[in-house]
Order: structure tokens, then sequence, then C-alpha cells
């Protein structure tokens, strides 16, 4: 648990810690979600669930979220939402594609829906 870009990042994992994965890939997966998450938001909840055989890491935030209908368009390479909603950050619309690239070449994916924080949930599910 920590700060990170100002946002009050909380973590909690249940079941096996461990999991085989490509480190540096993965790392770049949780990294580019979580510093997503803390630019837009104050508060980000990071939980894992490691159940059967399915590793499921939930990063909830409280932010402004993003509209459903752009929720598949994120993940497109160079996509970014409109420019005037974020016209001091940086970034070249590269982040969530990398994520969905890594999660599904480790046989599983990313999606996003709505949070109970009443920002955005990233939800990865690979298998254990």
């Amino acid at each position: 648990d920590g700060r990170l870009c100002g946002a009050t990042v909380t973590v909690a994992v249940e079941g096996a810690d461990e999991i085989k994965v490509r480190p540096t890939a993965f790392t770049r997966l949780l990294t580019n979600l979580v510093s997503n998450a803390s630019r837009h938001a104050d508060e980000v909840c990071i939980e894992a669930q490691n159940k059967g055989k399915w590793l499921t890491i939930s990063i909830d935030d409280d932010g402004p979220g993003i509209p459903e209908d752009a929720r598949e368009d994120v993940f497109r390479p160079f996509y970014r939402l409109d420019e005037a909603r974020n016209q001091y950050e940086s970034g070249t619309g590269l982040g969530l594609a990398i994520v969905r690239d890594i999660a599904r070449s480790h046989g599983g994916d990313v999606t996003l829906s709505d949070s109970e924080m009443g920002g955005l949930r990233a939800t990865v599910r690979l298998p254990a």
C-alpha cells in the first residue's frame, strides 16, 4: 500500500501469491494499468485472487472512468480519449494495447467495466 502519482494505492491478495509468468511482461502489464488508474484517480485498489485455475486481478479506481462505448477502442494502438479532456497528459495511446497483448500472450485477457468505487475497473484474468 502507498501512493503513486498522488493517488492512494491499496493491495490485497487472496490465495497463492505465486504464478508462472514472464516477469518483465507481467510487470509492464501491471505498471501500465496501475499508473493509468493513478493518473486519473485519487484512490486505486488492487485485488488479486488466485483460485482454481485462474488468477484474477482487479484494479479499481474512483476516477472519471471510460465511457462504455469506448472501452474496446482504448485497447487499439494509438487510440486516446478526447484530447481536450487530458490536454496536459502525456502518452502515446499504447499502454492498454500493450496490456491486452501481454494478457493474451499469457492465455488470458483484460476487460474494462464500471468500478464500485465510481470510476473504472480493469480486470486481468490469467491461467494460474
